[in-house]
């Protein structure tokens, strides 16, 4: 049985295809009954030669064209071309038919090219006005980060632990306080017992009848002072006081720095299990719905999405 198949010529890298007719038997390489064209899509010319008029004795005589080769003579129309005279077109029909499908192919494969390159140009952008908004949103969380760190650095400063020196100053400026504090309580004592005596000395001796007693009022003791040891005292109770208070302070920013950790965590798990194709680019979602089942995509692609690439991708896979 014969086939018109392609053989390969050329050298390393570089083939040429011819289009032959052999017996079904022969190797690629091997013996042929006639070559009928020539077949190039490496080079620069990247032309194809036909013989017409032996490619349709050949068929006519029965010999049966490989898969490829069949598509060639359909691309060159050389099957139409035969379906036509079968027919019983006159030459100049044939011609005519022939004419106006040349026409109609150059012109889809211009409308096919054509949109590509729309295709690849709505792809361009929509990548171009996603890559905007997360460069916008980047921006806003920026500032939010700065803000935050800002306002975090002001109560840091004022919950700071004081140092020792401050502690000290403290406590002394405590004791300080105090002995004023005593001390104008022993002089407005002192001043009070003065003015008990002088009223004491003042009233009159009353003297009883029956057994000739003298009653005088009771004079008022004044209040001891506190001593230097009590001040002491004092001033180191106010240092320890200071001294457990930073303590207290470390353990709450322990846990304020635990706390955010864990709701990062948590956070990241709702946006891995939350994300639809508006948080990728279009390229991305597509090969996502490609590569993905449809049962998997239930809530991928939300209905504020409006790029039309992966709306067609999206289509396209349900039709699927």
């Amino acid at each position: 049985m014969l086939r018109i198949r392609l053989q390969r010529k050329g050298r390393k890298k570089r083939p040429i295809w011819h289009i032959v007719v052999a017996e079904r038997h022969e190797a690629r390489d091997g013996r042929i009954v006639e070559r009928v064209g020539r077949y190039d899509n490496v080079t620069e010319k990247k032309e194809v030669v036909l013989n017409e008029d032996r490619i349709l004795y050949w068929l006519d005589t029965g010999a049966q064209p490989t898969d490829t080769v069949r598509k060639i003579l359909r691309r060159e129309g050389v099957l139409y071309k035969r379906h036509l005279v079968n027919w019983g077109k006159s030459e100049e029909e044939v011609e005519k038919a022939l004419a106006e499908w040349k026409e109609y192919r150059d012109s889809k494969n211009e409308d096919s090219a054509s949109r590509k390159e729309d295709y690849k140009a709505i792809l361009a952008a929509e990548e171009k006005e996603y890559k905007e908004q997360l460069q916008k949103k980047a921006k806003q969380a920026a500032a939010e980060v700065e803000a935050e760190k800002a306002a975090a650095e002001a109560e840091k400063e004022d919950d700071a632990p004081k140092s020792d020196a401050d502690k000290i100053e403290e406590a002394l400026e405590n004791a300080d306080t105090a002995e004023e504090s005593v001390e104008e309580t022993a002089a407005a004592e002192e001043a009070a017992v003065e003015e008990t005596q002088e009223e004491s000395a003042e009233k009159p001796v009353v003297e009883t009848e029956a057994a000739g007693e003298v009653v005088e009022e009771e004079d008022v003791a004044a209040p001891e002072e506190p001593t230097a040891k009590e001040a002491a005292e004092a001033v180191e109770e106010n240092v320890a006081e200071a001294d457990q208070e930073p303590e207290v302070e470390d353990a709450k920013e322990e846990t304020k720095e635990e706390a955010p950790a864990e709701e990062e965590k948590e956070e990241k798990a709702e946006e891995s299990s939350d994300q639809v194709s508006t948080d990728m680019t279009a390229k991305e979602a597509i090969d996502h719905i490609n590569n993905t089942d449809l049962a998997d995509l239930k809530g991928f692609v939300p209905d504020d999405e409006d790029r039309v690439t992966v709306q067609r991708a999206w289509d396209s896979k349900q039709e699927g």
